[in-house]
């Protein structure tokens, strides 16, 4: 049985601004426009959606059980663009042949970046 994982739904307090979010610093596309409750937003040539829902009240934000990780070849020059658009990413961790670095969303749900799909099988 073969199952592809295409879409994630993030829950959010404000829609528009972790729309804006993703569209700013990932480069996903969106019209921003609200359809059956959710903003879509899509990854060219990735095959990844994301869907940005209300979050209800009684939702607590910002738990670590899920952290998007997006693969970057540059850390160090990706925190760089980012940082001169307004976010901060925190250290530089070094790992197994790779390295990656986190950030918040608005919505304080963290956000990697990580250099482990580019790195060499020794």
């Amino acid at each position: 049985m073969d199952a592809e994982l295409n879409t994630i739904i993030i829950y959010a307090r404000n829609m528009d601004k972790t729309a804006d979010f993703y569209r700013k610093y990932f480069g996903f596309t969106t019209t921003g426009e609200v359809l059956e409750g959710l903003i879509e937003l899509t990854s060219e040539g990735r095959g990844l959606t994301i869907l940005v829902h209300q979050a209800a009240k009684s939702i607590k934000l910002g738990q670590a059980g899920v952290k998007l990780v997006f693969s970057v070849q540059d850390i160090e020059g990706f925190k760089r663009e980012c940082a001169e658009l307004g976010l901060v990413f925190g250290a530089t961790h070094q790992a197994n042949g790779y390295s990656f670095s986190n950030a918040k969303d608005p919505d304080k749900n963290t956000v990697s970046i990580s250099s482990r799909a580019y790195r060499k099988n020794a």
